[in-house]
């Protein structure tokens, strides 16, 4: 049996030892790795560079040694400078209001200890398994859901991934598997691809579902050697990307969705709704606009998960129902992402409306 969820044990952020670095603004020719090491880990460094006064902020130096500021060079640069309301600042950046301890947000909103059959292997859903690859991402989202998520205790890629691969070969009804994390795209191609490989080689696995936000935050991730081995892959191949907002989609993202789309991966897209970052319907509708434009689908528009932490970025569900029915009357319907709240202990995503 796994240990419960300790809200005094801080979660392993990165697999990493990249803190204390020294910060060295990225160019075209660093590999993504390189761009990874040297992203933004100070509020001070990041602050600076968007020409914000360090003492006019409010962010906390506490919740960063909780939770810490990760951010890479390629995002930042998508960030209006001087402008404290960006909404792809507030996505990132540390504040003090993540100390506050909220009435009904907890530690594990969506019930992933309950759903864990072996470390790092979550069978919630009939049909398909999710396995948490990493602790490790390539940014730091102040909303996330697994920011006191315990890796250290439910690793999935203990032996080499044994454990979880026999679990996948020996339960014959489940025909998808979902690879998240923190983020799979932050493991080396060597470890992803070896994964890929012998999960796809099981029969009954037919769809393979990468859920991930490196695209996006790191396009440079998307490289010709990831893009040569994720094509041969023997199955039905689904990347979920994780877009809040229309302005984190530059042409560097719009090259590698581009080149995704190229080889046969249905793009999908989910969202979470987030006060301050896109709770308009003009915020929703240039988001789905933008989306299709760059041949990925809008899925989900995700209720806030109600982690400890995270409270000042809710809207409510009544507001996100308007919100929705707002966007119907501009837009056409295969642009329009369902609503929906993921609920501990639910067989599926819950409709909300």
């Amino acid at each position: 049996m796994l240990n419960r969820y300790n809200p005094t044990k801080l979660p392993i952020i990165t697999e990493m030892s990249m803190k204390n670095q020294p910060l060295i603004k990225t160019d075209s020719k660093q590999s993504w790795q390189k761009q990874l090491a040297n992203a933004y880990r100070q509020p001070n460094d990041l602050l600076k560079a968007l020409d914000l006064p360090i003492d006019a902020t409010h962010f906390s130096e506490q919740i960063c040694q909780q939770f810490s500021l990760l951010a890479p060079q390629a995002y930042v640069d998508k960030i209006e400078k001087g402008n404290w309301h960006d909404p792809l600042l507030r996505q990132i950046l540390p504040l003090n209001d993540e100390m506050q301890i909220v009435d009904g947000f907890h530690f594990d909103p969506v019930g992933d200890a309950e759903a864990m059959v072996g470390e790092g292997v979550l069978h919630k859903y009939q049909g398909r398994v999710l396995l948490v690859t990493t602790g490790a991402c390539a940014i730091h989202c102040r909303y996330c859901f697994r920011r006191h998520f315990p890796y250290a205790d439910a690793n999935a890629a203990k032996d080499n991934w044994a454990k979880s691969l026999i679990y996948l070969a020996e339960n014959k009804r489940i025909e998808e598997v979902i690879l998240s994390g923190g983020d799979p795209l932050v493991l080396s191609d060597q470890k992803l691809q070896n994964l890929c490989e012998q999960i796809t080689a099981i029969p009954h696995v037919k769809r393979l579902r990468i859920h991930t936000r490196l695209p996006i935050v790191l396009p440079d991730r998307i490289n010709q050697d990831f893009l040569q081995w994720f094509e041969k892959l023997d199955c039905q191949k689904i990347i979920v990307l994780h877009v809040n907002h229309a302005q984190e989609l530059g042409v560097d993202v719009s090259k590698v969705l581009s080149d995704l789309f190229a080889i046969n991966t249905l793009l999908l897209n989910q969202s979470v709704l987030l006060r301050g970052v896109n709770d308009s319907v003009l915020a929703l509708s240039q988001l789905s606009e933008s989306l299709v434009e760059n041949q990925v689908m809008p899925y989900y528009l995700h209720l806030l998960d109600r982690v400890q932490g995270a409270a000042h970025f809710e809207v409510s569900s009544k507001e996100a129902t308007m919100l929705i029915r707002q966007l119907r009357q501009q837009l056409p319907g295969y642009m329009i992402p369902k609503l929906v709240q993921e609920i501990a202990g639910q067989p599926s995503k819950q409709p909300v409306e």
